[in-house]
């Protein structure tokens, strides 16, 4: 999911760019204005999910070392 999101959100701030160039172009600052919204959101979006993506990784980087270990100190030396 983390890519459809990703995509979404830079079209997002894709959208807001061409609303901000069309509404510099006509002298409308209000579609102006949310076209920067527009980007702000964007970004904004695709950071954090930039950020979720990176702590699911994390995630799982520590419960792949925990499963490496075996969860045991090396079976029949210790007994």
């Amino acid at each position: 999911m983390g890519v459809f999101d990703k995509v979404k959100h830079q079209a997002q701030q894709l959208t807001g760019r061409a609303k901000e160039a069309t509404g510099s172009a006509t002298g409308n600052d209000e579609l102006r204005d949310a076209g920067k919204r527009d980007q702000v959101e964007g970004k904004v979006k695709e950071t954090g999910q930039d950020v979720k993506d990176k702590a699911a990784g994390a995630v799982q980087d520590v419960q792949d070392k925990f499963k490496g270990s075996g969860g045991g100190t090396g079976g029949s030396a210790d007994r």
